[in-house]
């Protein structure tokens, strides 16, 4: 927990625990999709065994497909924060890529359910204000996520510094950021209008 994890213009990614997330919780879907009432027909319902691998191959072929699909994606998830805005990219196939203005951020969500708890991971969703779009949709508020990352909170708090407005100098070691504050800036600017008088 020593060293930065997020650095402020450098891409990061969600933790490696967030791909472990998804295989049990692909595990868990298979169990209770389908291996305990395969189990039941095996066990009690005399049916012969090549129709049972017939029962069997969609639901295999579809929980190997996923199985294979969850590394990828993981590898996909890409986020960066500037000292402006917040960039996001995903997709194994259809490739997403966006940016969120701080100035557009209204609220920011902490999600955590029991594996991901268990695992020490959390998500943000952050929920921007409503904006009028391509194709006339309008007023629709957006809602992004930063999936999978151990130091869930400090990064809310970090983007939270940067939404209101202000840019945080050095904190606890967990991320950094660079800059002066408005503040700061100001006051340069009170400093040269008294010169000139």
């Amino acid at each position: 927990m020593g060293k930065p994890v997020v650095r402020i213009g450098e891409e990061f990614r969600a933790d490696p625990a967030y791909r472990t997330y998804y295989y049990i919780s692909l595990f868990v879907i298979f169990i209770l999709a389908f291996a305990w009432w395969y189990m039941l027909l095996l066990l009690f319902i005399p049916i012969p065994l090549w129709i049972m691998g017939i029962i069997a191959t969609p639901f295999l072929l579809v929980f190997g497909f996923a199985a294979y699909w969850i590394p990828k994606y993981y590898d996909t998830l890409k986020y960066k924060l500037t000292q402006n805005e917040m960039v996001w990219r995903r997709g194994v196939w259809f490739r997403k890529t966006g940016i969120v203005p701080y100035n557009r951020i209204t609220n920011i969500d902490i999600e955590q359910g029991p594996i991901s708890r268990a695992l020490g991971i959390g998500s943000l969703k952050i929920q921007t204000a409503g904006h009028s779009g391509a194709g006339g949709r309008s007023g629709k508020p957006a809602e992004i996520r930063i999936e999978g990352v151990v130091h869930f909170e400090e990064l809310r708090e970090t983007i939270m510094v940067f939404v209101r407005g202000r840019k945080q100098v050095g904190t606890t070691g967990t991320f950094e950021t660079g800059g002066d504050s408005v503040l700061g800036e100001l006051v340069k600017i009170r400093k040269l209008l008294e010169k000139r008088r």
